[in-house]
């Protein structure tokens, strides 16, 4: 069963980012995406999380990615879509990259 996480301040996320715990660090990702003013600092989390090694993590990044531009309106978008083209041949997590690229197209 999926729950909302709780607003964080910028100061929570940037400690949970840092941290090995890939629970706390997508339940961030997802904070960030629902409740983050800042569409460009999200956006650039997300770019680096994109790398990350665990496909829980690199997966939900993507989504998230798709999340901002639907939710914002905004978005770097060719950074962004140059960004996940690079990753939509990874079998692991192509299909939720395949998921932003096609939000991305739809909301911006």
């Amino acid at each position: 069963k999926f729950n909302n996480p709780e607003p964080k301040t910028r100061e929570e996320l940037e400690r949970n980012f840092n941290s090995n715990d890939v629970q706390l660090i997508t339940e961030s990702l997802v904070a960030l995406v629902l409740y983050e003013k800042d569409w460009r600092w999200a956006q650039n989390i997300c770019l680096a999380f994109l790398d990350s090694n665990n496909p829980d993590i690199s997966g939900l990044a993507a989504n998230s990615l798709g999340h901002i531009a639907r939710v914002n309106h905004k978005l770097d978008k060719e950074k962004v879509k140059f960004a996940l083209e690079n990753k939509i041949n990874d079998p692991l997590i192509g299909g939720r990259v395949q998921d932003a690229l096609d939000d991305i197209e739809i909301y911006l």
